[in-house]
């Protein structure tokens, strides 16, 4: 009996030690990243590297951030930018009620060595998608692919440098170009019927452009694979390709490679701050 009551005492005591002394385990904070492009802005939350949520706003849709913060306890956020930011925004981003850092190419630090020999010319959302792609895959030669307004390269080597990569037109651009420089052909949406040869004005527009990526994006792989035997691609954007492949076991589709490079650039400022 007094043994028993000797451990109902050491339990009590154990209890109101880790009650009230033992380290509370700290909250994790979310981050919001906000990819502000040519056609669109994407904002994500985070929960460490786990994308929770994601929204798409144009511009002049800035009240819409609010309404999002207002749903996730965000504790910090990043933004990264194409574009010369209006006013609106930059007073959006401004007013928000924790801290936001920008990546600036060649002045924020990165967890990848930018080898470009002109690093305040990269685009933030280009380096971002390659610092997205190589934390996935530390240790490999990394390939990504984005197709937006603009079809971006960007290799990023195993030892984790960024050597550069190339700039292509977009189907938007492409077809916009075939329209603005010639007397007759009409503007056509990307969206809409392809057969393997047009029938019509439309479709052989259609198809000219939109297959047409898709062998220059298949000759990059190839050229890149054939180079790099364990490399890996990563395919980004908003254009869904149907692209004849034959080796895809280290080809992924992945739409958050550019805010989750951003937030890996996020947490890596704040790793710097603690040490």
């Amino acid at each position: 009996m007094q043994n028993y009551a000797l451990f109902l005492i050491s339990r009590c005591i154990i209890s109101f030690f880790f009650n009230n002394f033992a380290p509370c385990k700290r909250k994790k904070v979310k981050n919001l990243t906000i990819d502000i492009g040519n056609t669109c802005i994407k904002m994500v939350a985070f929960d460490g590297m786990k994308p929770l949520e994601e929204m798409r706003v144009d511009e002049g849709e800035q009240y819409k951030l609010r309404a999002f913060c207002l749903r996730h306890a965000f504790g910090r956020g990043i933004f990264s930018t194409v574009v010369d930011l209006s006013e609106e925004m930059r007073e959006a981003i401004g007013g928000l009620p924790f801290p936001m850092m920008q990546l600036v190419s060649g002045l924020t630090p990165i967890p990848i060595v930018n080898g470009y020999k002109t690093p305040e010319t990269l685009g933030a959302d280009r380096l971002a998608a390659a610092i997205g792609a190589w934390s996935k895959q530390r240790g490999h030669d990394v390939l990504v692919i984005d197709v937006g307004t603009c079809i971006t390269y960007d290799f990023v080597s195993a030892s984790g440098v960024y050597l550069g990569g190339n700039i292509s037109p977009g189907p938007t651009v492409r077809l916009k170009a075939l329209n603005l420089f010639t007397d007759s052909l009409p503007l056509v949406s990307r969206k809409g019927r392809m057969p393997q040869l047009g029938d019509c004005t439309e479709t052989a527009i259609r198809c000219g452009v939109m297959q047409g990526i898709a062998y220059e994006i298949e000759g990059y792989i190839c050229e890149y694979q054939k180079k790099y035997p364990g490399l890996f691609i990563y395919l980004t954007g908003g254009v869904h390709l149907n692209l004849q492949i034959s080796e895809k076991k280290c080809i992924f589709a992945d739409n958050y490679i550019v805010p989750e490079g951003l937030n890996r650039v996020l947490i890596y400022n704040e790793e710097i701050k603690a040490k």
